[in-house]
């Protein structure tokens, strides 16, 4: 549970910052600053992980109560990975954004953006996968690189510009999908031998 990889590290750090997208998100920061609407990064990024963290632990006795295990749960969440996967590389929009208005670092910045039920689903569907402290670790550098994104929004969209942007979305959009198979290969193995 916990033992430490640093190649599972870095798969789980990839997944998390492939789904997590600040990259991506990068345009809605930049236009709520534009609007003038405020946020805190600290709390934005501390929030999230507290959240994150917390269904860590406690997803996988929510699953229990509905007798479903952790690799039935991550052949469904290898399916919405490959669903985000596939929005990301080729540039359409399935999930629909229906979130209430209020506090822009509650909503939209702490759900959906950075704890939105992707990255729910990814860290349950991780768990079949890999250790607790390869995954918490890839968390706390994830939210650790969302705090500085949300600092320095407008430095970033200048270092990277639209073009930099783009290419990140589609290059993690790729990885993602490879690892949304390899998940989907590894547990409905797991089943079909079960």
């Amino acid at each position: 549970m916990w033992n430490f990889d640093i190649k599972h590290f870095a798969s789980a750090f990839i997944v998390l910052f492939a789904i997590i997208d600040v990259s991506g998100s990068l345009p809605i920061f930049v236009d709520l600053k534009n609007r003038n609407k405020s946020y805190s990064p600290l709390k934005a990024s501390f929030f999230s992980f507290l959240i994150l963290l917390g269904f860590f632990f406690v997803g996988e006795g929510i699953l229990r109560l509905f007798n479903v295990d952790i690799s039935s749960f991550a052949v469904a969440g290898s399916l919405v990975l490959f669903v985000i996967a596939c929005e990301m590389t080729f540039g359409v929009e399935i999930f629909k954004m229906d979130t209430p208005s209020g506090s822009a670092t509650i909503v939209p910045i702490v759900f959906p953006l950075l704890a939105g039920p992707g990255a729910f689903t990814a860290l349950l569907s991780l768990k079949a996968e890999y250790s607790s402290l390869e995954i918490i670790s890839a968390l706390v550098l994830n939210m650790i690189i969302a705090f500085v994104v949300l600092t320095k929004v407008n430095l970033i969209e200048k270092l990277i510009g639209a073009g930099g942007v783009y290419v990140l979305r589609k290059f993690f959009g790729i990885i993602l999908l490879a690892i949304s198979a390899k998940l989907f290969m590894s547990n409905i193995t797991l089943l079909l031998a079960g």
